[in-house]
Formats: structure tokens, C-alpha cells, sequence
């Protein structure tokens, strides 16, 4: 029997108000990380700051990360904290600003490292050095927050790559529905089904255990009873309340017992052609459990679990309330031009195929197999 590791997150403050919790902070400096617009827009990043002010803090604000965050973007935010030396940093926004905070962190710990030195699971040097973390999600997705990872682009090769290191779990989370509750519906959407890939994923991964299933399944259970909700309800704060907290389980679930072929392909679909990632994972997600099926019973274990009859049948079924297409061709967020998409299609199959998050998918897939579901997902082709 192998030898496993289970980690979770240092601390999780949450519900609503929980913004509160920076002013009771230690400490002299605070760089704020955001996308800008949205928590500028909605008052949350001058709240943020206030109350770290209130905590006795000098604080800067490092904005503009993208929603694609690229190398480039978090060697400028490292930039920027190593001339003011900050002793906390505080991430709030979306997953890309949590990602891009988290590796503007460690290039600020560790100036003479290069993005290269970093992306090989194991490479990433001990942090806290010289500054501790806190991630406030505006989104019910990415679980970035509790989570070990950070997905960032490099922008002139087109390939998303997955940063993976224990020390990156932050050291608070604070989980307010206030945030998510400014979500338009759109991103509602994309960011929820982000959450239902990361709990499904989780619970078929070769890695999964025990452990992982129960937050997991509960993620699930929690995402299929209130994501349509928030959809259709934004400010019904119960819904918003649950999704933010399926998100948060889901995350310690994935990032012990990582992931799978889902978010290979959707990164590598995101790096090409520039489509949210929630979105690419929520087309994705029926067709690779479909074709995962014959690899693993993990799926009739939450179907059981869960009282439906066809778990891939529900997620199409969401996805549909959702205003999600049901395959890349019919997707209009980006142009899916059917000439690039085969153009890139033989080499977006082989940098998936290598995608870390491949190694715990169930069933050993080749790159054929990943070329197969690409074709499925754009042509929307059944993978039975």
C-alpha cells in the first residue's frame, strides 16, 4: 500500500463579513493583488485596504493581472513588491489574480529565479521568507485560495502552464459571499462549473482516497443543488454561500488528489485559442466521463451517492440551464475557427497529453485518446 500525503489549509475564515478578519493582521506593509475593475467597481479592494490600514499597514495595490495571467504580469507585480517589501500579501479578484499573486510571490522571495526554474513539480523554493498570504476569492471557481496551484500563460508560446507547490497554499482564506454575489451571471456560470470539474475530477483521479472523496462528494451534492441558483438569482446569498464554500472543499479535495484530463485539455484549448477556463472545462466534462468510464466506477459511486442515474446526462443537463454549448464549434466567446482548430489540433493534443494533470487520469490515455476528445468536444461527437 503506497505511502500518501493529506494536507489542508493553514486557516479558512468565512461567510459573511469575513472580510473583517484583516484588521486584526500583524504586521507593517501589504501589497493588495487584483484584476482591478471588478473589486475597484464594487468597493471591495477599498475596503480591503481600509481595513488593512486599520491593522496598522502601509499598502500598495499591484493591478491589471489578466485574465489569462502571464509570465510577464507576475514578473511585474514581483517587481513592485520587492521596492516596497511588503510583509503580507493579500490577493483578492478572481483565480488569475490569486494565481498571478501566488507566483509574484514567490519571484519576490526569490529574485534571481526564471519562470523556467519554477514549473517542474518539486522546483519551487521554500516561502515565507519574507512575507506571509491571504487570498480572497470574487469567484466561486478556481479554489485557488487553499489550493497548491497557479495556472499561468506563457503568452509567446500559447501553453498554460500548472505550477504546482505546497509552500503556495496561502496562509488565510477568507471566503465572503459578499464577493461573489457582484458575479454576473456569465461568470456565475463558468466559474461554478470550474468547481463541479474540480470535485469530479478529484473523486475519478488515480490519486483519489478516503480522504478526498468526502469533500469532494459533498461539492457535488452542493453544486448541482445551487449553481443554478445563483445563475438565475445572483443575490440570493444562501446559493452564493454554498457555491463559494463547494468551491473551497472542492479545491482541498483536487489539490491532494489532483486532477485529470479535464483540465489537461482545457488548459492547453485556453492557451490556443484564449477561452475561460471554466467554460472549456465545462464543455469538456461530459465527454471525459464518458470516455473515463471504462476505467473507473468512481462516477456510479456518486451516482449512487447522489441519487441520479447518469452523472455526464446531469452536467449536460446544467450546462444547458447554464447557457453553456455542448461542444467548441457552437461556442461564441472565441472564435473556434474550424481551420486553426485543426491546424493546431496534432500539437494541442501532444502538449495536453503532457499536461501534469494527465498523469492521475484514470486509463493511462495516449495522445490519440486526447485527440479523440478534442474532436468529440468541437464536433460534439458522443465519446460512448
Amino acid at each position: 500500500m503506497a505511502v500518501m500525503n493529506f494536507s489542508i489549509p493553514r486557516d479558512i475564515v468565512y461567510g459573511e463579513g469575513s472580510m473583517e478578519k484583516l484588521a486584526t493582521l500583524k504586521g507593517k506593509k501589504a501589497a493588495l493583488v487584483t484584476g482591478g475593475s471588478s473589486m475597484k467597481k464594487f468597493g471591495f479592494l477599498d475596503q480591503a485596504e481600509k481595513l488593512l490600514q486599520k491593522a496598522g499597514m502601509e499598502t500598495i495595490i499591484i493591478d491589471g493581472v489578466e485574465p489569462n495571467p502571464s509570465v510577464l504580469t507576475v514578473k511585474r507585480g514581483a517587481a513592485e513588491m520587492n521596492a516596497f517589501n511588503p510583509d503580507w500579501i493579500v490577493a483578492i479578484g478572481g483565480g488569475s489574480a490569486l494565481d498571478a499573486a501566488k507566483i509574484m510571490w514567490c519571484f519576490y522571495e526569490h529574485p534571481k529565479l526564471s519562470f523556467e526554474d519554477i514549473i517542474e513539480p518539486g522546483s519551487m523554493p521554500a516561502l515565507r521568507n519574507k512575507a506571509k498570504f491571504v487570498a480572497i476569492p470574487s469567484t466561486s471557481g478556481t479554489a485557488s485560495e487553499i489550493t497548491a496551484f497557479s495556472v499561468i500563460t506563457d503568452t509567446e508560446n500559447h501553453i498554460k502552464y500548472p505550477i504546482v507547490a505546497g509552500d503556495m497554499v496561502p496562509d488565510l482564506a477568507i471566503l465572503d459571499p459578499a464577493l461573489p454575489a457582484k458575479m454576473p451571471p456569465h461568470i456565475t456560470a463558468n466559474t461554478g462549473m470550474d468547481v463541479m470539474a474540480h470535485a469530479v475530477e478529484a473523486v475519478a483521479s488515480t490519486a483519489a482516497s478516503c480522504f478526498t472523496d468526502p469533500y469532494a462528494m459533498e461539492a457535488i451534492k452542493l453544486v448541482l443543488a445551487n449553481l443554478e441558483t445563483a445563475f438565475k438569482s445572483g443575490n440570493d446569498m444562501e446559493a452564493r454561500y454554498n457555491m463559494h464554500n463547494a468551491s473551497c472543499l472542492a479545491g482541498m479535495a483536487f489539490t491532494n488528489a489532483s486532477l485529470g484530463l479535464v483540465h489537461s485539455l482545457a488548459h492547453k484549448i485556453g492557451g490556443e485559442f484564449g477561452v475561460t477556463h471554466g467554460l472549456a472545462n465545462a464543455i469538456m466534462l461530459p465527454y471525459i466521463i464518458d470516455f473515463n468510464r471504462k476505467f473507473t466506477d468512481k462516477y456510479s459511486m456518486v451516482e449512487k451517492n447522489i441519487g441520479i442515474k447518469d452523472l455526464a446526462e446531469a452536467l449536460r443537463g446544467l450546462n444547458k440551464a447554464l447557457g453553456i454549448p455542448s461542444c467548441f464549434k457552437d461556442c461564441k466567446e472565441v472564435d473556434f475557427n474550424e481551420e486553426k482548430f485543426l491546424d493546431v489540433l496534432d500539437r494541442m493534443s501532444k502538449n495536453a497529453h503532457g499536461d501534469p494533470c494527465t498523469l492521475t487520469n484514470p486509463g493511462a490515455p495516449t495522445v490519440a485518446d486526447v485527440k479523440a476528445i478534442y474532436e468529440a468536444s468541437y464536433y460534439g461527437k458522443s465519446m460512448k
